[in-house]
């Protein structure tokens, strides 16, 4: 499995930067689109109806196959022979803020069910604050894997 892994090892890398840039722009996209549900959208009105179409087809068509994709590919990547030093601080800072990225992203599922049932609770100003969660993490994790402290 170790000589597969390492020979495909380009393409994996390519597929797992590829898919974290995808899963990232929905994560970025989510909250804003959020944001502009609470602050503009009167519930029950087709504008509303269009807002959720769109929060359901990013989340389902978008975020959650990039999200298996940064899983199952960044799992490759780990299992690689030679890549990880297990013994550095970095994979370690790395996982747990993937976790989190993990974390945000059914969180954000939980709030577009909230849209659907009418029963949204939050304001505009604390989606853009939450909004800078995946900025912090993918802050930790580029540090993690460029500085490899």
């Amino acid at each position: 499995m170790g000589d597969f892994l390492a020979s495909a090892y380009p393409w994996t890398k390519s597929l797992h930067v590829i898919a974290v840039l995808t899963w990232m722009a929905g994560l970025f996209y989510l909250p804003r689109l959020f944001v502009y549900h609470v602050e503009r959208v009167e519930t029950g009105s087709d504008t509303d109806a269009l807002f959720q179409t769109m929060e359901y087809k990013l989340l389902r068509f978008i975020m959650n196959p990039s999200m298996i994709a940064v899983w199952v590919f960044g799992l490759a990547l780990a299992f690689t022979p030679g890549i990880v030093d297990w013994s550095a601080v970095w994979p370690y800072t790395k996982g747990a803020s993937v976790l989190g990225m993990t974390w945000f992203h059914h969180w954000l599922g939980r709030r577009r069910k909230e849209f659907v049932a009418g029963a949204n609770t939050l304001t505009g100003r604390q989606y853009r604050l939450m909004n800078e969660v995946p900025t912090i993490l993918m802050l930790v994790i580029v540090v993690s894997v460029i500085v490899k402290f």
